[in-house]
C-alpha cells in the first residue's frame, strides 16, 4: 500500500494537473475567441472603408478608386482581398489584391445582413466577412454585397505562438507550484513522521512514551497511544505483582503443609490441617488470577448500562439462594452506564451482591445516581454489618487474600482491587437500622 506521504502526494498532483489543464484549456479557448473577433472587427472595418470609396452611377455602374483608403486592399501580394457582388450575382468589381487569389462562390445577400464565417475555399482556410446593402440612387435602388476575405495564416501563427507561450509557462508553474507543495506536504507532515520515529524508538525500548509537542489534530490520536502504552504497562505490573504475590502467599501454607506431613499429630489433625491449607491456597490463586486478569480503564473503552446488568445478576444469584426469599428493591435509571470492561463489572458486582444476599435478612436495596462528574453505586442490605475493625482491615492497601477478613472471603478484596485500577473510591460502612452499605464511586465517562 502506497505511504500517507505518497497518497497525499499523488491526489494533489493530480488535482493540480486538473487545474492547470482546465486553465489552459479556458484560456486557450478565451484568447481564440478574442483573436477571432479581433480578426471579424479588422476585416468590418475594412469594410467600411470599401464602402467609403465606392461609389454607384446613377446607371448602376461602380466607381471605385484605385487607390484605395485601405493600402492593404491595393497591394497584389496582400492576404487580403476585396470584392463587390451585383444585383446580377456577378463580381463588378475586385480588388487590386485579389489577383491569383481564390474566390468563393458568389451570393448576394438581402440589405442589412451581415456574415462573418470561416470556410474553405481551394482547400484552404479563408475568414470571410460579407455585407448586404441597397444603394439608393436618382435612377432606383441598386442591391450590392461587399466581400472582404483573408486567409488564417496570420490568425494560425498568432494562436499558435500564444499556446507555445501558455503551455511554456502554465509548465514553468507546474514545476514551481510541485516543488512548493511538496515541501508543504513534508512541513505539513512532519508530525505524522515524528510520531512513527517515536513508535520505532518505543518498540526498541529507548523511550516508553510518546514525549513529542504534536498539533491538536494529532494530540488526541497520540494521547491515546500513550494511554494504551499506560495500560498495557499497568497490566504487566499487575500480573508481575500477582505472580510474586501468589509465590509469596503460597510459603506459608506449603510450609504448613510439609510440617503436617513430617509432623506427629494423628491422622484426623493431619488431614484437618492439609484441608485448611489446600482451601487456603485455592482462595489464594482465585484472587490473584482474579486480580491479575482485571481488565482496567482503556481509550475507547465502551460504557456498559448499569441497569441490565444488575437485573441479570440479581436474576442469577436468586437462583444459587433458593431457601432465601429477600425483598430487592432497585432505584437505578436505565440511563446510567460506566465506561468499564464488561468482565471486571459483572466481578465486582457479583460479588457485592452476593455478599449482600449471604448476609441479608430481609431486604436488599441497590441504587445508581450521578453526582457532579461521579457514578455512585450503592448496595445495602439488613444483615449484621460489618464492625469497624473489619472495614480497616478490608480497605487496607495490599491486603493479600490469605489476610482477608474472615467471613467475607476474597470477594470485599477482588472489589477494592477493581476499584483501584479504575481510579474509583470504596466505602463501607454500617446502615442506620443495621446492616452494611457499600459505596462505589467511579468518574464519570467522557
Amino acid at each position: 500500500m502506497m505511504s500517507l506521504n505518497q497518497r497525499v502526494l499523488l491526489s494533489a498532483t493530480l488535482v493540480l494537473l486538473t487545474f492547470i489543464v482546465g486553465i489552459a484549456i479556458t484560456l486557450d479557448r478565451a484568447f481564440y475567441d478574442s483573436a477571432r473577433l479581433g480578426v471579424k472587427d479588422r476585416l468590418f472595418a475594412k469594410l467600411l472603408m470599401l464602402m467609403g470609396d465606392t461609389e454607384v452611377e446613377p446607371s448602376g455602374a461602380l466607381d471605385v478608386p484605385t487607390n484605395l483608403l485601405d493600402a492593404e486592399l491595393g497591394h497584389v501580394n496582400s492576404d487580403t482581398y476585396a470584392f463587390i457582388i451585383a444585383p446580377t450575382n456577378t463580381v463588378a468589381w475586385r480588388s487590386t489584391s485579389s489577383l491569383n487569389k481564390p474566390m468563393p462562390a458568389p451570393e448576394l445577400l438581402e440589405k442589412g445582413k451581415k456574415e462573418f464565417t470561416q470556410t474553405l475555399i481551394k482547400d484552404q482556410p479563408y475568414f470571410i466577412y460579407r455585407y448586404g446593402v441597397a444603394w439608393e440612387t436618382p435612377t432606383g435602388t441598386h442591391p450590392l454585397t461587399f466581400y472582404v476575405v483573408t486567409d488564417t495564416r496570420l490568425f494560425d501563427a498568432q494562436i499558435e505562438r500564444y499556446r507555445e507561450d501558455l503551455w511554456g509557462w502554465l509548465s514553468i508553474m507546474v514545476i514551481l507550484l510541485l516543488a512548493a507543495q511538496m515541501s508543504v506536504l513534508r512541513w505539513g507532515l512532519q508530525p505524522l513522521r515524528q510520531v512513527s520515529a517515536e513508535l520505532a524508538t518505543i518498540e526498541s525500548g529507548q523511550q516508553d512514551r510518546l514525549k513529542g509537542e504534536y498539533p491538536r489534530e494529532l494530540r488526541l490520536l497520540t494521547d491515546n497511544i500513550n494511554s494504551l502504552i499506560a495500560h498495557e504497562h499497568m497490566q504487566q505490573k499487575r500480573y508481575r505483582n500477582g505472580l510474586a504475590d501468589l509465590a509469596h502467599s503460597l510459603k506459608t501454607p506449603l510450609a504448613v503443609l510439609q510440617g503436617a506431613i513430617h509432623g506427629d499429630d494423628d491422622e484426623t489433625t493431619r488431614r484437618r490441617t492439609i484441608q485448611e491449607q489446600i482451601d487456603r491456597m485455592d482462595n489464594t490463586i482465585q484472587y490473584q488470577l482474579r486480580r491479575a486478569a482485571t481488565a482496567g480503564s482503556s481509550p475507547g473503552m465502551g460504557t456498559i448500562m448499569l441497569r441490565p446488568m444488575v437485573d441479570r445478576i440479581v436474576n442469577t444469584v436468586t437462583k444459587a439462594y433458593r431457601h432465601k426469599h429477600p425483598d430487592i428493591s432497585i432505584t437505578i435509571n436505565d440511563t446510567i452506564g460506566l465506561r468499564i470492561d464488561e468482565g471486571d463489572l459483572m466481578e465486582l458486582l457479583g460479588n457485592l451482591i452476593d455478599n449482600a444476599f449471604k448476609w441479608c435478612r430481609q431486604s436488599i436495596h441497590l441504587s445508581a445516581y450521578q453526582q457532579a462528574n461521579q457514578i455512585v453505586l450503592q448496595i445495602k442490605d439488613d444483615g449484621p454489618g460489618v464492625a469497624p475493625d473489619q472495614i480497616a482491615k478490608i480497605l487496607e492497601r495490599g491486603v493479600r487474600a490469605d489476610q482477608s477478613t474472615p467471613g467475607h472471603g476474597i470477594g470485599l478484596a477482588i472489589v477494592r482491587d477493581i476499584i483501584q485500577v479504575y481510579g474509583g473510591d470504596l466505602l463501607i460502612e454500617s446502615n442506620s437500622d443495621g446492616g452494611a452499605c457499600v459505596t462505589l464511586r467511579f468518574k464519570k465517562g467522557k
